[in-house]
């Protein structure tokens, strides 16, 4: 079954694959926070370009680098459109702060090949805030410990209004590390293009 409100461009089997689903358009909690290269930035300062927002994790070895290299397929995919499109994380780890921590996961991840891409961080206060009003679990019970936290993606169009939702996935071996088919990586590469596409316009 289709669920109503999914961008034409999107097939039923995509929008399943991704969990996506619209969201009544409303204005999208404010936030100001700073970035992997030290800049201080508002999701207002956004507004005429489509957001891609997830919270992920600096020192994640899950679902966050898949979802990372699924963010950098969109760029590519997005083609023309790319340079009204930004990608934007905000850190779930209470323990790892720090401007560095976004610049090392950034860098390891290739993510600065994407020119919008944006790791945002700030006070532990801040976050928290955040993390609340985007309805966003996190579970830290130490430094050490990995970050249980809930992976969302949402879609923000270029008016600063929330859209659509969707849930990462990932797949586990048996040695516990995770992965996703590369035809899947694809697909939701391609999905979160499709939809960033239609924020943007």
């Amino acid at each position: 079954m289709r669920v109503s409100g999914i961008p034409a461009s999107v097939s039923t089997s995509l929008a399943n694959l991704m969990e996506l689903s619209p969201v009544p358009a409303s204005k999208a909690p404010a936030f100001t926070l700073t970035d992997q290269e030290g800049r201080r930035l508002s999701l207002a300062s956004f507004k005429g370009r489509a957001v891609v927002l997830e919270f992920m994790d600096p020192h994640c070895t899950d679902i966050c680098p898949l979802v990372s290299q699924e963010f950098i397929d969109a760029y590519h995919d997005l083609g023309g459109t790319a340079g009204r499109v930004v990608f934007v994380a905000v850190n779930v780890n209470p323990y790892h702060l720090r401007v560095a921590d976004m610049a090392a996961y950034s860098n390891e991840h290739q993510l600065g090949t994407i020119p919008s891409w944006h790791f945002l961080t700030g006070a532990l206060p801040s976050l928290r805030s955040v993390w609340h009003d985007y309805d966003v679990a996190v579970q830290a019970p130490s430094r050490n410990a990995d970050v249980i936290h809930s992976s969302v993606v949402y879609f923000i169009d270029a008016r600063g209004r929330e859209r659509y939702v969707a849930s990462p996935m990932a797949d586990h071996g048996a040695g516990g590390s995770s992965y996703l088919p590369a035809g899947q990586l694809a697909s939701w590469g391609h999905g979160i293009a499709l939809v960033a596409r239609q924020m943007a316009s």
